[in-house]
């Protein structure tokens, strides 16, 4: 079946090239490459000037998909593969990297921390998803544009904002899934006027033990609870300033880690309290000026908590864990414009400060009596992070180019009793260079090279306890890791066919991995230390397609391949997804649309030792997979009902690492009013 699917996805394409080609090139673009997106340059540009692979899941896309999570809302998204160790994570795995490797933003503010790990993490859940507006997914390196972490790629997500001279408005939204696996609502009001405008939301959630395919059943325990509280503000100043308040505040409770239960005989193994809260505000200015054109000041602060409950069965003793990271930021963006728009200048510095704390203890059961011992990370422990950037665009009638440039430093400060108190000081100079060249009105193929970087964090360097099925212990002398990408491919847009594609290279150097340490064990486990002493690499394709079959019949689809080596291990990188993708139809008459959607993965076989060490993969890897979904709605005015039957086959399926298996059959239903 996965063979067919994809033999079917690669006919479509061919068919929708031949149709596009018999007709005319048309200034119309589709639809899919005449988005507007900013993540590439810090500046607009549309997805098919852009030399790279972009793309932008618009607010429409995000209502309609039905996502549970932030997380679920880019699965099999081109280049994007979700891991989920719970359901209430879930990781992206971009060209093969998650964790932190790949970096997440929020309103233009880095999501990423000091404290990320290496390998997949929750944090992406954090965000809620009924507040998005707009995400956008750029697939390579965003080092120059937004620093460290970006190896893999850059994700986006904006959220939504109120507009002025609206008046008073707002929507109620409900939605129910089968078999008690959620019930969720959300109430939110707006009011615009002529210089102020403001809005406020307010989501609860709560979710049950998920059910699988067909001889999976419930997977218990695997739910949460979830409260989220949202405010933003924008003011006119006059002169062409802008002002932007905004606060996010997501409290998530009892997140069972299920596999844990499942494998490794606990009783108790949440995430709880998982929470993050973002306050900023950013001014803007617009003016006529050509050096200061567009002007952005952002102040931001944000607060996150990961807390752990753990125990053992047959043990009195119930262990706590809290990570807590404060993080205030400085940003200032200015785009210079010059011959009308044709040459472009994005440049500014940006400052961001960590301050860990982390502690630990021990509850015995009968006497309640606690033990405390050192956190996961060093308390006290500080990173700083400071760069100065510049990105110069052209937009010529064929001819499209970005070169840009960032000198990033950090200071990283450990007070460990373990290996006594450090400082490390690294930095990096990375660039990008990105061209292409318009072919007639549609067709423009590109290329790109591009450098990227990744500091060692707080989590590489003052981990000490069990993480995953090792006990590691902590460092002081890492490097950055570093990255070098090389991608060819090619964006064709007519009125009927929107395609992008591309073949990429990367070369990863100083990555930072695990390293056994002889001879030593912590109560029967394994003593792990990390060390700059991996070189690898991965090549793969992407490709992602819409075509305009008739006027209300729209065929879309993606795929995404990545073949990761160790050459320093000569075995397979760790976690490397499986080619994946989906294929689907997308059917809309006046205020109804229906939507068939398909999704394939398929097996994943080359293990590298550490995969055959995770209890979270079969033994052998990952078999294959397909579901087909199916979604509907239908608009009344102010009310609008969507529908979704999930996995129509009630398939078994698990994606490649994850500790739990996805969605069975399940009917999905979301009612919205708007006034």
């Amino acid at each position: 079946m996965f063979k067919l699917s994809f033999s079917a996805f690669s006919f479509f394409i061919v068919f929708g090239l031949r149709s596009s080609f018999a007709q005319s090139p048309d200034s119309l673009k589709t639809k899919q490459l005449n988005e507007v997106v900013v993540t590439s340059t810090r500046g607009e540009k549309t997805v098919f000037q852009t030399p790279a692979l972009i793309y932008a899941i618009g607010q429409e896309e995000i209502k309609t998909s039905q996502s549970r999570s932030t997380p679920e809302l880019l699965m099999n998204q081109m280049g994007v593969f979700v891991q989920k160790t719970t359901h209430g994570a879930g990781s992206p795995f971009v060209r093969g990297l998650t964790g932190n490797q790949t970096l997440l933003l929020i309103d233009d503010i880095r999501l990423n921390n000091s404290t990320f790990r290496y390998g997949p993490n929750q944090y992406l859940n954090t965000i809620d998803a009924f507040t998005l507006g707009r995400a956008e997914v750029l697939l390579g390196s965003g080092s120059v544009q937004y620093g460290s972490d970006a190896l893999g790629g850059t994700i986006q997500l904006f959220t939504t904002a109120p507009e002025f001279n609206t008046g008073f408005s707002g929507r109620v939204l409900g939605r129910l899934v089968s078999a008690g696996m959620e019930q969720s609502g959300r109430v939110e009001a707006r009011y615009g006027g002529a210089n102020a405008a403001f809005q406020a939301g307010f989501t609860h959630r709560r979710f049950g033990d998920v059910l699988g395919g067909k001889n999976t059943g419930f997977q218990s325990p695997s739910g949460y609870k979830e409260q989220d509280f949202d405010l933003k503000a924008k003011l006119n100043l006059g002169h062409g300033w802008m002002a932007t308040l905004a606060h996010q505040s997501v409290s998530q409770r009892n997140v069972e880690v299920f596999f844990r239960y499942q494998l490794e005989n606990f009783k108790i193994n949440q995430f709880d309290p998982q929470r993050r809260q973002l306050t900023y505000i950013k001014l803007e200015n617009q003016s006529e000026s050509n050096w200061f054109n567009h002007q952005t000041f952002t102040v931001s602060r944000q607060a996150t908590q990961e807390g752990r409950l753990s125990q053992k069965n047959g043990t009195t003793a119930l262990r706590s864990e809290s990570d807590k990271v404060q993080t205030w930021g400085l940003t200032y963006n200015n785009q210079s414009r010059f011959l009308r728009g044709m040459l472009t200048l994005n440049s500014g510095v940006e400052l961001y400060r960590d301050k860990v704390n982390s502690e630990r203890y021990d509850e015995n059961n009968t006497t309640f009596q606690r033990t405390y011992s050192r956190g996961l990370y060093p308390d006290n422990s500080s990173f700083l992070n400071y760069a100065a950037y510049s990105i110069v665009s052209t937009n010529l009638a064929r001819l499209n180019s970005t070169f840009g440039i960032r000198y990033n430093g950090f200071v990283i400060d450990i007070p460990d009793a373990t290996i006594g108190d450090s400082r490390l000081t690294p930095a990096a100079f990375v660039y990008n260079y990105n061209l292409s060249y318009n072919i007639g009105k549609s067709i423009a193929p590109y290329f790109n090279i591009s450098t990227g970087f990744r500091a060692p964090n707080i989590d590489d360097l003052g981990t000490l306890g069990i993480v995953d099925f090792r006990y590691e212990v902590p460092t002081n002398n890492l490097k950055p890791e570093k990255s070098t990408t090389y991608e060819l491919g090619v964006k064709i847009a007519t009125k009927t066919i929107g395609l992008q594609m591309g073949y990429y290279s990367t070369q990863l150097q100083n990555l930072i991995t695990r390293v056994r340490v002889p001879n030593e064990q912590v109560n029967g486990i394994n003593v792990y230390r990390k060390e700059n002493v991996e070189k690898a690499y991965i090549n793969g394709f992407d490709a992602k397609m819409q075509a305009n079959l008739l006027t209300s019949l729209q065929l879309y689809g993606n795929v995404s391949y990545c073949f990761g080596q160790s050459e320093t291990k000569n075995e397979p990188m760790r976690r490397i997804p499986p080619v994946n993708g989906r294929v689907g139809l997308n059917f809309s008459k006046n205020n109804a649309w229906v939507r068939p959607e398909f999704w394939f993965a398929g097996a994943q076989e080359r293990l590298a030792q550490g995969d055959k060490d995770d209890n979270r993969i079969a033994k052998g890897g990952t078999p294959a997979w397909n579901v087909l979904n199916l979604n509907a709605g239908y608009t009344l005015k102010k009310i609008s009902f969507t529908a979704a039957v999930q996995n129509l086959f009630d398939s078994d399926y698990r994606t490649h690492g994850s500790g739990i298996n996805g969605y069975g059959r399940s009917l999905w239903l979301t009612a919205e009013f708007k006034w």
